[in-house]
Formats: structure tokens, C-alpha cells, sequence
């Protein structure tokens, strides 16, 4: 008898029937969102979808949710301090927690916590339209997963001002139409305007701090939906003060990201000794040193070990987003490895990505790499999705790659 793990590699691997996404079903699901918005995924962003599935296993699932709630109960312990200027009592949790897996021989590998993750709303548009494409496994999601969305913001705004309705949301980035997921915010406003949330979509320059609270243009807004990459909100001080003041209601906000995402934390998640002396349980600790790559702080005064170990690790820059200025030690120049040195960097040991066959019609069928994204609010998987690419990090550039459905394979019951 097959095993789920050999039933995953073959999926993974092949471009037969119950492998291969349904790109008509998709189509049309693009399509019923008009031609306007389609035609702006294809001018900026042709490779926002992946032209194939991934395949996991159930226990590579369960490996996954217990790192997330080994997180979830570090998180809450009381060693787990934020500075003084993060400590407003505000309740928002945080929406869209992203918690990013490379899945290889060594189980499931968290390589990052991030509590803006962009793409929930273009996976479930994408998940919606395969519903019935007879792909092997099933899918992991919220049921209605829209209304989960919805429910998760108004449960944000009702945390901190109780039976009050929640009446307007601003969606906050610079340069907010240029942005390459823009259309994921027009997926997002229309949802919320559906649901009778009015909605706007701003630059952070369009808001105007008044003794009312934080306006745009003559609304005022309840909720900011933050996707800024400003994590600590000091470009945005009309912002920052709206928040502690509790003008508004942010989420994910500061304190979410330096309790979850700070990369500094990533060190001490792989440090035992700190572990316990903050009181995890022993179930917490064997689960984060299995799962989360060891991750330490760059030095500049032992430069020789550095690079005589580069290709065991890949450098991250502390208050880096995304792939941006993170390199495979197994790549880097002696110049980049100069400023590396001279630069804010933790160093992760290196842990593959999975691969996965992407098969596209007039192109030679190729494998490329994937990680998986497990949307999390309030410590429970929402959606888990893929993202496929090509290189050193996962990118917007490789032709078949994009985020990707993902399909669960075993005897386990899937939510």
C-alpha cells in the first residue's frame, strides 16, 4: 500500500489527472471579477498564479499546527516582553498572520513568521475557482472563508469598542496603487463594502490626524488595515499616535510584529535555555527545536567563521520584508558578504524548499520549488496555501510559479 508520503511525492512530481489545476475554472474566476480588474493582473502581475498544485501530507500539517501553537503559547508567556513603547493596552490580535514552511526530509521547517502576509484574499478567489477540479486530497480552509475574512475584522474592531458596529476601514500602503498585490486590496474592498464596511483605499499621506481621530478626506475611519512594511510606524507618526491614542483601531500594528515577526525572536524560539527560563512547556520546546531552523545573530567580530560556514546558512536582514536583501550564504560575493557583516543580519541554517512538477501547455514541464503559507488568526489556520518560484527566494518573476493551491493527502481529518 502507497504511503501518504509517497503519495505526495508522486503528485508532486507528475502532471496526471487529479495533479493538474483546472486554469479554465480559474479563468472564469478571474473573469467575474471584471475586465478591468484582469486586466490589471495581467499588465502587472502575470505570474500572480501558479500553473500547478501542491501536494502535502496530513502529519506534515499536524507538524505545522503544532509549531503554530507552540508559538502561540510562548507568545503569551510573561518573559515574552515588549518594550515600554509598545505596551498600550490595545486588544487587536492581528489579522493575516503568515507562517511560512519549507517542507523537506526534516519535516516541516518554519522559516518565518510574518503578521502582514499578503495573499488571502487572491488564494481563496483562486482556491473558490478549483473546487471542482477533481484534485486529489483536500483543501484547508475556514468554511465560507469570505465571511471568516469579514468576521475576523469586525471581531478585531469589537475586541477594543464591544457591541459597537464597525462602520468604515482604510487598507494603508505606500504608494498603494502601484503596489504588485494592489489587486489583492480591490479583492478586499469589495468584500467588505459587500458586507456594508465602507471602505478606502489610501495612501498613508491621505490621512489626517484631527482631535476626532484619523480621517480621509471626510471619513473617518474606524479600522486601518495595515500592509504597510513600516513595521514600527516611525515614517507615519499621524498613525502611530492615532493608535496609542486609541483613535483607531490597527491591526496588525506594532506590538503584533514585535511580538511575533521581529527576526530577533526567531533566535530565541531556536534557544532552549531562553525557552524554558520563560517558562514554555517541554511539548513547546521539542517542537520549535524540530521545526525552527537554528537561527543566530550576525557578528562582525568573528567574519572568518562566517564565511567558512556560509553554505550552511542563509542571511536575512533584520528589518528586511519579503526577499529583500536576504542571500544564500552558498551565493554570496566577498563584497555582499562585506556588508552583511557591516549590516543588521540574523543567519538561519538552511533548509530546503519542497518541489513540485509544473506543467503548462507549448512549455517543457520543469520542477521548481515551493514553500507553504499557513494564514493564522488567533492561533488557528484560516487557509494554507503555496507559493512556487524559481531561485534563492520566493519571487513574482518565474513563469508557472505564483501562489498555489494546496491539497492535503492522508488519513487525518482536514479542516
Amino acid at each position: 500500500m502507497t504511503s501518504p508520503a509517497e503519495k505526495v511525492f508522486y503528485l508532486n512530481s507528475t502532471c496526471l489527472d487529479g495533479s493538474v489545476l483546472d486554469s479554465v475554472a480559474l479563468q472564469d474566476s478571474m473573469r467575474s471579477q471584471g475586465s478591468a480588474w484582469c486586466k490589471l493582473v495581467q499588465e502587472r502581475c502575470p505570474y500572480l498564479f501558479a500553473a500547478a498544485p501542491v501536494f502535502i501530507s496530513s502529519s506534515q500539517l499536524q507538524e505545522m499546527r503544532a509549531v503554530i501553537q507552540a508559538i502561540e503559547e510562548v507568545v503569551r508567556l510573561p518573559g515574552w516582553q515588549l518594550g515600554e513603547d509598545l505596551q498600550p493596552q490595545h486588544a487587536a490580535l492581528g489579522v493575516f498572520y503568515g507562517y511560512d514552511f519549507h517542507l523537506n526530509n526534516d519535516g516541516a521547517q518554519l522559516i518565518e513568521v510574518n503578521t502582514n502576509a499578503g495573499g488571502a484574499f487572491l488564494n481563496s478567489l483562486l482556491m473558490e475557482s478549483q473546487r471542482d477540479a477533481g484534485l486529489s486530497g483536500k483543501a484547508v480552509a475556514a468554511n465560507n472563508l469570505g465571511q471568516a475574512f469579514v468576521e475576523m475584522f469586525r471581531n478585531e474592531w469589537q475586541l477594543e469598542h464591544g457591541d459597537i458596529s464597525l462602520h468604515s476601514i482604510a487598507i494603508v500602503d505606500e504608494q498603494v496603487e502601484q503596489q504588485y498585490l494592489y489587486p489583492e486590496l480591490l479583492l478586499a474592498k469589495k468584500l467588505f463594502e459587500r458586507a456594508g464596511i465602507n471602505t478606502h483605499i489610501v495612501d498613508p499621506a491621505q490621512l489626517v490626524l484631527l482631535d476626532t481621530g484619523l480621517f480621509s478626506g471626510e471619513h473617518q475611519i474606524d479600522l486601518i488595515y495595515n500592509r504597510l512594511t513600516d513595521f514600527g510606524l516611525q515614517a507615519y507618526p499621524h498613525i502611530l499616535k492615532a493608535w496609542k491614542n486609541n483613535q483607531v483601531v490597527l491591526t496588525p500594528n506594532p506590538a503584533n510584529y514585535s511580538r511575533y515577526a521581529d527576526k530577533h525572536r526567531l533566535i530565541q524560539l531556536t534557544d532552549s535555555e531562553f525557552m524554558s527560563e520563560v517558562g514554555a512547556s517541554q511539548a513547546s520546546i521539542d517542537a520549535l527545536l524540530n521545526s525552527v531552523p537554528e537561527t543566530r545573530l550576525v557578528s562582525a567580530e568573528n567574519p572568518e567563521q562566517w564565511w567558512a560556514e556560509r553554505k550552511q546558512w542563509f542571511f536575512k536582514p533584520v528589518n528586511g520584508f519579503g526577499s529583500k536583501g536576504t542571500y544564500r550564504g552558498a551565493n554570496i560575493t566577498h563584497r555582499v558578504f562585506g556588508e552583511i557583516m557591516k549590516s543588521d543580519y540574523v543567519a538561519q541554517r538552511m533548509a530546503a524548499p519542497g518541489e513540485c512538477m509544473v506543467c503548462m501547455d507549448g512549455i517543457e514541464n520543469k520542477m521548481l520549488k515551493f514553500d507553504v503559507r499557513c494564514y493564522v488568526y488567533d492561533g488557528k489556520i484560516q487557509l494554507v496555501a503555496a507559493r512556487i518560484y524559481q531561485g534563492q527566494a520566493t519571487n513574482s518573476r518565474t513563469p508557472g510559479g505564483g501562489f498555489a493551491v494546496v491539497r492535503v493527502v492522508g488519513q487525518q481529518t482536514v479542516e
